[in-house]
């Protein structure tokens, strides 16, 4: 049996580029699925109707507008004083961000979710009515 890699999952994702506000620029505002990659290891899978917004948010929120966002401001407090915003974009700035757009994004992102399980997601995916 041929074991399935992050990499075969992600067909059809974007290249992978740093997560940094210059490679957001480049996102469309189309719908679409999100992961954030740190070294080998999909730590985010994230859906939206607007991907540009949705990963700009994620680099620049706060705590309460991403859940990607308060969960590494929740790892870096652990080392040191409450984490920045400014130190949370640093941090994320040296991951891997990838993104695909799609018209079932939040389907792409329970199945991701489920295959992945990404340290950084806070639930296991919902049951969503099908279409």
């Amino acid at each position: 049996m041929t074991e399935i890699t992050h990499e075969d999952l992600l067909t059809g994702f974007t290249v992978s580029r740093p997560y940094t506000m210059d490679v957001v620029a480049d996102a469309p505002r189309a719908a679409g699925v999100h992961v954030v990659v740190a070294g080998d290891t999909v730590i985010y899978v994230g859906q939206t109707s607007n991907l540009k917004d949705r990963l700009r948010q994620h680099l620049t929120g706060s705590r309460a507008s991403s859940v990607l966002h308060d969960q590494v401001g929740q790892l870096l407090d652990r080392s040191g004083p409450v984490a920045s915003a400014a130190d949370i974009a640093s941090w994320l700035g040296r991951c891997i961000v990838r993104w695909r757009e799609s018209d079932h994004p939040e389907a792409d992102e329970d199945a991701l979710v489920a295959a992945l399980k990404p340290r950084f997601n806070r639930q296991v995916p919902r049951q969503r009515p099908t279409p």
